[in-house]
């Protein structure tokens, strides 16, 4: 679903900060801090709106096919 390494990276494209995602997500900045350093794994529903919240942000996630899963900035589409 969502790796802490990809969080991190993630929030680090949008400068988000752990307090922004958090309070996007409306997830508490425990539960955000700890799932990156690997401390704790949060229930999927968690990693969803995470996941979500870094999606709405402008984050694309990039699926492990082989070259390992990552993040990239979403391509704007012309108007």
């Amino acid at each position: 679903m969502i790796s802490p390494a990809q969080c991190r990276a993630g929030r680090a494209l949008v400068q988000m900060s752990q307090q922004d995602l958090a309070t996007a997500a409306k997830v508490g900045i425990v539960t955000v801090r700890q799932f990156e350093i690997g401390a704790a794994q949060p229930r999927n529903a968690t990693l969803e709106v995470l996941h979500r919240a870094l999606e709405a942000a402008g984050v694309e996630f990039i699926a492990e096919n082989g070259g390992g899963a990552g993040v990239r900035l979403r391509k704007e589409r012309p108007a």
